[in-house]
């Protein structure tokens, strides 16, 4: 996948029709299914791929993962109505030239009826399509748990992107969620949504090594979500991540957060000039958005400072480059 261009008209000329029409941009979810939709449906898929070609020579890979329980159901929707700020800052920004984005869901293993949706990297307006296939949970355990942690082991084997297997070069994983991941990833688990035969259960450390090998992982919480004030989320995904935990005042910003964040990653901004160009195009996400990426450039700074080659650690939490 990841052919063709992403198109703004295009973008706009679908909303329209479904506006006049009385259409839903999720329309699977809010037509009644109850199922997770076939194009997106995890079980035996070998991969999921971001590759190079002529149309695209030097792709970059992204994924945005996002809970849709409880609270977080909103995300998606908030996400497929600010499509135009993610990729119009990317591209005509020139952050990055050739992304290819990937957008998927998660829930919870142990109750809901699709614990992880997955699309296609893609590169046009059928990454639209994907976000409207989506189904939108809505449940949850109640237990502070959602199964992120069977999202990232498909991210870590089930993934093949270019931008990291001929340059070296991580892509970027995004998950928005306000709840733990699991302990560790459970074999029957992986085996019943994944098809994966483990010998055993993986440690989430052990997991979250592996993956960091070709993803760079942030974890996005947004503000009123149910658990977002729980200091037990933030100390979790602290340890976990460290200064790649992401805290939005507002959760109409997640696009310009991630856009930024990727424009910081790939030393194309510093955090200034993205909040500048936030501001030519209009956006009020300004405050937000500095807000959030603010402790991501202090913390940066400090290793960019260090002896680290490239302002990178070895063991995958450092920074691409030390421009921020």
């Amino acid at each position: 996948m990841g052919s063709g261009n992403w198109s703004t008209n295009v973008y706009a000329a679908n909303q329209a029709y479904q506006n006049a029409n009385g259409i839903s941009a999720f329309a699977y979810s809010d037509g009644g299914a109850t199922s997770v939709h076939a194009d997106l449906d995890p079980k035996d898929v070998a991969l999921r791929e971001a590759r190079d070609s002529d149309e695209h020579p030097e792709s970059l890979a992204i994924s945005v993962l996002f809970d849709v329980t409880g609270s977080m159901g909103t995300v998606p929707r908030t996400l497929q109505t600010r499509l135009p700020d993610l990729l119009g800052l990317l591209l005509r920004k020139g952050y990055v030239t050739n992304p290819q984005i990937m957008f998927g869901a998660i829930g919870d293993a142990h109750c809901d009826r699709a614990p992880l949706q997955v699309g296609q990297f893609e590169s046009d307006n059928r990454m639209d399509d994907d976000l409207g296939k989506i189904l939108l949970e809505g449940g949850g355990g109640g237990q502070m748990r959602e199964s992120y942690e069977l999202a990232m082991y498909f991210m870590a084997r089930h993934t093949a992107i270019d931008c990291y297997e001929k340059r070296g070069k991580r892509g970027y994983l995004f998950m928005i969620g306000d709840e733990l991941a699991y302990p560790s990833v459970r074999k029957e688990q992986v085996r019943s949504l994944i098809g994966d035969d483990l010998r055993e259960n993986i440690p989430l450390e052990a997991l979250l090594d592996e993956l960091r090998r070709a993803w760079d992982v942030y974890f996005i919480i947004p503000e009123g979500a149910y658990h977002t004030a729980d200091g037990r989320l933030r100390d979790f995904w602290r340890e976990q991540l460290g200064q790649n935990v992401l805290y939005l005042d507002d959760l109409d910003a997640v696009c310009e957060t991630i856009a930024l964040t990727v424009g910081l990653g790939e030393d194309a901004i510093d955090l200034d000039e993205g909040l500048a160009h936030l501001d030519e195009v209009g956006s009020d996400a300004g405050k937000a958005v500095s807000k959030a990426l603010t402790p991501l450039r202090r913390a940066r700074g400090s290793v960019a400072e260090s002896s680290a080659p490239s302002g990178l650690r070895g063991d995958g939490h450092g920074p691409r480059n030390r421009r921020l």
